[in-house]
C-alpha cells in the first residue's frame, strides 16, 4: 500500500510541475507578444483619460454651483417639513443635503445642536441607507457609461 501512495504523490507532483511550467510558458509568450503590449498601453491610456474626465467633471464650477443650490434647497425643505411636523420627509431632505455636503461631520454637529434628539436620531439611522442608495446609483451610472463604450 505505501508504494501506491508514493506513486500517487509523485504523479500529483509531476502534474503540478507540468501545470506550473505551462503557466510560465503561456505568460512569457503572452508578454512577448507586441500586440499584447500595444493593447495593454491602449487600455491604460483609456483608463487614464476616463479618470481625467471624471476629475474634470467633479470640479466643474457650473456643477459645483448646482450642488450648492441643491444643498441649500434640501436644507430649506428639510427645515420646512420639520416645522410642519413631517419628521420623516424632513429627515429625507436633510439626509440628501448631507449626501452632497462637502463637510458632513460639521453639518452633523450643527444638526445635533439645532434639531430635537428624536429627529437627529432618525437622521443618524437614515445615513447608511442613503449611502447605500448613492453607491448603487453611482455603480449603475458607471455601468451605463461603460455600456456606451
Amino acid at each position: 500500500m505505501p508504494c501506491v501512495r508514493t506513486v500517487l504523490c509523485l504523479l500529483a507532483a509531476c502534474g503540478a510541475i507540468a501545470f506550473l511550467g505551462y503557466c510560465i510558458y503561456f505568460d512569457r509568450s503572452r508578454r512577448g507578444d507586441p500586440a499584447f503590449k500595444r493593447r495593454l498601453r491602449e487600455k491604460r491610456r483609456a483608463q487614464q483619460r476616463k479618470a481625467e474626465g471624471r476629475g474634470a467633471q467633479l470640479w466643474d464650477p457650473a456643477k459645483n454651483e448646482k450642488l450648492q443650490e441643491f444643498f441649500l434647497q434640501e436644507v430649506r425643505m428639510g427645515e420646512l417639513c420639520l416645522s410642519r411636523g413631517e419628521d420623516r420627509m424632513g429627515v429625507e431632505h436633510l439626509s440628501n443635503a448631507l449626501l452632497v455636503c462637502g463637510q458632513p461631520q460639521e453639518l452633523l454637529k450643527v444638526f445635533k445642536h439645532t434639531f430635537p434628539p428624536k429627529v437627529f436620531e432618525m437622521l443618524l439611522h437614515k445615513i447608511p441607507l442613503i449611502c447605500q442608495q448613492f453607491e448603487a446609483d453611482m455603480n449603475e451610472q458607471e455601468y451605463l457609461e461603460d455600456d456606451r463604450d
